[in-house]
């Protein structure tokens, strides 16, 4: 890994002063991945790429407009054009840094491709979309489910149900299987509970501190 330790929380924070939710999110999507991650039994060195990795994937966001990124209401489909860029914007500023770890730079490419090839940016369907991004894809949006909106003001546990029933419901068309069926077994069994429990949108969130 070229990226440092020290570069990956610079670039959170630059992320954060654009967007203030960012810091929660990166936070939780980091604990989500590393727990399964471990539950996956992976080597530790493989985890430690993957919460890298996790802790960048929206990287290319501070290469958004803030016009765009901030707005408060719907994205038109021309600004929704320009969000879907962050994916390619951020693997693009990691090459320009230096990185080379194929994880990495696989799971912030390619973290909002869908099994079925209607994602983004490459159109990539089924196991040609790495892995690594596969399994993410089901960690970013549960996150995302279980996220304060506008539109939504449940968090947490209550939330939570509802997003694995939506997550399972994207089986094989967002989502692959495989990586919802063990996400939903890591939920099952309680040990994402302490994550939405002291760390969801109504908690005070310490600051990003990327873990070794």
């Amino acid at each position: 890994m070229k990226v440092s330790l020290e570069d990956i929380q610079n670039l959170v924070r630059q992320i954060e002063r654009k967007d203030l939710s960012t810091a929660a999110h990166t936070w939780r999507v980091v604990l989500y991945t590393r727990a399964l991650t471990e539950a996956a039994g992976l080597p530790q060195e493989l985890i430690s790429r993957l919460v890298h990795a996790a802790a960048l994937h929206d990287v290319g966001k501070i290469d958004i407009p803030d016009a765009i990124l901030q707005k408060p209401g719907p994205l038109t489909p021309e600004e929704r054009k320009v969000m879907e860029h962050h994916p390619a914007l951020g693997h693009r500023r990691l090459l320009d840094m230096g990185e080379d770890d194929a994880v990495i730079l696989n799971l912030v490419r390619h973290h909002h491709e869908r099994v079925d090839g209607r994602g983004y940016p490459d159109n990539l369907a089924g196991d040609r979309i790495p892995a690594e991004a596969r399994y993410f894809a089901v960690i970013d949006s549960f996150d995302a489910l279980t996220s304060l909106r506008p539109y939504r003001e449940s968090v947490g546990e209550e939330a939570a149900r509802v997003a694995i029933v939506e997550l399972q419901a994207g089986m094989g068309t967002h989502y692959d299987p495989k990586c919802v069926e063990l996400f939903t077994r890591l939920y099952e069994g309680g040990s994402l509970d302490w994550i939405l429990h002291y760390y969801n949108d109504i908690c005070e969130v310490p600051d990003f501190e990327m873990p070794r």
